[in-house]
């Protein structure tokens, strides 16, 4: 399962530290294995059940979130140099696994992706802080999982934290809302 892990989320190798990156990968494990989703799912599931008809895909969704993210670090980096404050390990790790907890969330029954029985009581960014905490990931990924929803709300962010949620919200905006 790992080798498609990677395959469907290539950006796991801009992970520059090597045990960051082996965390992040196993959380996309344990939440596979805690699912009733497949890998399969994961490419055909819409990124969210919070607007009907979605054409997007979770792992696009993912996908062009972590690559805005990137994106926003090279520039960051390029016009301010050792002034930038956003690591970009921590950041990559964040944007991959800031939806992991939607692997718990949804659930495929009748033909559909629905809300899983789990997600009458925990949304994904508690879910998600839960298997990264069981990950051993650093708390400033935890950090970037958890402050990214509407569940943050006047919370304050990290740079990472601040730099994900508006790429977030961009996708979201853009394609989804």
């Amino acid at each position: 399962m790992r080798d498609q892990i990677i395959e469907m989320l290539p950006e796991i190798n801009e992970i520059a530290d090597a045990d960051l990156r082996e965390k992040t990968i196993e959380t996309w494990v344990a939440a596979l294995e805690k699912s009733d989703l497949s890998l399969a799912d994961l490419k055909r599931m819409p990124f969210t059940l919070l607007v009907p008809e979605v054409k997007v895909t979770f792992i696009e969704h993912v996908r062009t979130v972590c690559r805005m993210c990137i994106k926003t670090w090279d520039v960051l980096q390029e016009a301010y140099g050792d002034r930038n404050k956003v690591n970009r390990d921590i950041l990559i790790a964040g944007a991959l696994l800031a939806d992991v907890g939607k692997v718990l969330e949804f659930a495929f029954a009748d033909g559909e992706y629905i809300k899983s029985a789990h997600a009458r009581y925990l949304r994904h960014p508690f879910s998600g802080v839960g298997l990264a905490w069981e990950q051993g990931l650093p708390d400033s990924v935890m950090h970037v999982i958890a402050m990214h929803s509407k569940e943050a709300a006047g919370g304050k962010r990290s740079p990472e934290g601040i730099v994900f949620h508006h790429c977030d919200f961009i996708d979201f905006e853009l394609v989804g809302g």
